[in-house]
C-alpha cells in the first residue's frame, strides 16, 4: 500500500547540516517501511527505529538547537519544547504500545505513521521557520485583524508545506459539510487554568490523500490508520506553527485530541460559535480552521485519543466511515423551529443538513450536493422562488430535486414557479407521518 516517504527539494531549508540530517531521517523511515511489511523483520525494524530516534535523532535535535542559538532565533524555546515532547512523551508511549502488543501489525503501523507524520510536519513547518526570520507575535489586535492575520499565516503554511495555491472561500464558515471529511479536534490548556483553547481542523478526504498520502507514497485512494496517524502529527505541528504568532500561546500546551464525527463537529456550533472559522479551497480539496478560545472543555464530545487507545479509536473511526451512506437532505427554512422539527422527523433515515437562508443554502449545496432539498417558499430577503432560480442557473445543480415547504399552494403561487420544475410541494400543515411518507415515497421512486 505504501512505497516510500518521498523526499523532494521543498524539504530543504538551505542549512546544509540540517538538510543532510533530514535526508538521512527520511532514508531511515523508508527502511522501516520496507522492513515493517515483512513479519519476520518488523519487530527488529521497530526496535532499531526506536533506538535510532532515541539516540541519533536526539543529537540532530541538539544540532538544530545549537544552530538556532547561533542565529538568535526567537522560536528556540518552542522548537526545544517540541523536541522534548517527542523524546519524552511520544517515543516512550510508542515503545510501550509495541512491547505490550508484542509488535502487532496495528502497533507497527501506528509507530510508522506517527514517525512519518512527525517528520513531515516537523520538516515542513518547524524547521522551515528557522530560515524565515523572527516570528512577530500579534498583540492587541481586534478580532477582525486577528482573523486576517491567521488567514495569511495558514495560506502561507499550506503553500510552504504542500505547494498549494489556496484561497479563502469563507471567513465565517458555519460548519457545512463538504464531501467526505475528517474532523480533528485539539484542546490546549495552561496548567491549572480552566480556560481552554479548542482548535478543530476539517479536511476533505481527498486533500489528505493528495498531500500527506502523497508524501507517504500512498498507492490507493482510501484512508487508513497509518495515514490518519501521519495526519495527526503533521496537523499538530501545523497548529503549533500558527500558535507561535499568538500572544501568550506558548503558555498553552496540548492536553487532548480526538477525531469527531460530523454530528459531533456540528454540536460544537450548536453549543458555541467559534471565534475564528475559516474555509479554504486548496485546489486539492477543502480545508477549514476553526478556533474556540477561551471556552470550557465539554465532556462527552468524542473519545480522547491516548497512547493506549490510539489505534483502536482510529479503527473505530474508519469503520464508521465505511457504514452505508444515508441519502442527504438539505432543509432550508428561516424558522429554527421548522428546521429542528424536520431534522428530528427525518434524521433516523436520512443525513440532514440545515440552512437558515437562501445564501447559506447555496453555499451548503456547493460544498456537499444533497439528494433532495426541502425549500421554504416564504423567506425574507431571498425567497424560495429566487433560491430555486439560482439552483437551476448552475449546470451542476440544475437537476437537483426540490420540494417547496409552504403554507400556500394556491394557483398563483404554483404558476410563478412551475417553469423552475420543482419536484412538488409539502404543506407545513401536514401531519408529520404524512410528510415522512411523502419523502420516503420520493426516494423509493428514485431508487426504483
Amino acid at each position: 500500500m505504501y512505497n516510500q516517504l518521498v523526499w523532494n527539494d521543498d524539504y530543504n531549508i538551505g542549512v546544509e547540516v540540517i538538510d543532510k540530517e533530514h535526508r538521512r531521517l527520511f532514508n531511515i523511515i523508508n527502511k522501516l517501511f520496507a522492513f515493517g511489511e515483512q513479519d519476520k523483520k518488523s519487530q527488529w525494524a521497530c526496535q532499531e527505529g526506536i533506538k535510532f530516534f532515541k539516540e541519533h535523532a536526539v543529537k540532530h535535535f541538539a544540532d538544530e538547537e545549537k544552530y538556532m542559538m547561533s542565529i538568535h532565533y526567537e522560536g528556540l524555546e518552542t522548537h526545544r519544547h517540541i523536541h522534548r515532547d517527542f523524546r519524552t512523551k511520544t517515543l516512550p508511549a510508542l515503545e510501550s504500545e509495541l512491547e505490550h502488543s508484542d509488535y502487532s501489525s496495528e502497533a507497527v503501523d501506528h509507530f510508522l505513521g506517527v514517525c512519518a507524520g512527525w517528520l513531515i510536519g516537523h520538516t515542513l513547518t518547524e524547521d522551515h521557520a528557522i530560515t524565515n526570520g523572527n516570528t512577530s507575535k500579534w498583540a492587541d489586535l481586534l478580532p477582525g485583524e486577528e482573523r486576517d492575520s491567521i488567514k495569511k499565516v495558514i495560506l502561507q503554511l499550506l503553500y510552504d508545506m504542500f505547494q498549494l495555491e489556496s484561497h479563502v472561500i469563507s471567513e465565517t464558515y458555519s460548519g457545512e459539510k463538504f464531501g467526505r471529511g475528517v474532523y480533528y479536534r485539539l484542546v490546549y490548556g495552561a496548567g491549572e487554568v480552566e480556560e481552554k483553547w479548542e482548535i478543530i481542523l476539517v479536511f476533505e478526504e481527498k486533500l489528505l490523500i493528495n498531500t500527506v498520502g502523497k508524501a507517504l507514497g500512498l498507492q490507493t485512494n482510501k484512508l487508513d490508520s497509518m495515514l490518519i496517524n501521519a495526519t495527526r502529527y503533521t496537523a499538530r505541528q501545523f497548529v503549533e506553527r500558527v500558535k507561535e504568532y499568538l500572544p501568550d500561546a506558548d503558555l498553552f500546551e496540548l492536553q487532548g485530541e480526538n477525531l469527531l464525527t460530523y454530528e459531533e463537529f456540528r454540536d460544537v456550533y450548536e453549543r458555541k460559535n467559534p471565534q475564528i472559522s475559516l474555509l479554504f479551497d486548496t485546489g486539492e480539496g477543502y480545508f477549514s480552521y476553526c478556533a474556540i478560545a477561551p471556552h470550557l472543555l465539554q465532556k462527552g464530545l468524542g473519545t480522547p485519543i491516548e497512547a493506549d487507545n490510539a489505534m483502536s479509536e482510529i479503527e473505530k473511526y474508519l469503520m464508521k466511515r465505511e457504514e452505508p451512506q444515508k441519502p442527504k437532505i438539505l432543509i432550508v427554512d428561516d424558522s429554527m423551529t421548522i428546521r429542528q422539527g424536520m431534522k428530528e422527523l427525518l434524521c433516523e433515515d436520512y443525513e440532514i443538513a440545515l440552512a437558515k437562508s437562501g445564501m447559506s443554502a447555496i453555499q451548503s449545496i456547493s460544498l456537499d450536493k444533497p439528494d433532495l432539498i426541502l425549500l421554504d417558499y416564504e423567506m425574507p430577503v431571498c425567497d424560495g422562488r429566487q433560491v430555486l432560480q439560482m439552483i437551476r442557473s448552475e449546470e451542476d445543480f440544475a437537476a437537483l430535486p426540490v420540494f417547496f415547504l409552504t403554507g400556500r399552494t394556491d394557483p398563483e403561487s404554483v404558476k410563478k414557479v412551475i417553469s423552475l420544475k420543482p419536484e412538488g410541494y409539502l404543506s407545513k400543515y401536514l401531519k408529520q407521518d404524512e410528510i415522512k411518507q411523502k419523502i420516503d415515497s420520493f426516494f423509493e421512486r428514485k431508487n426504483a
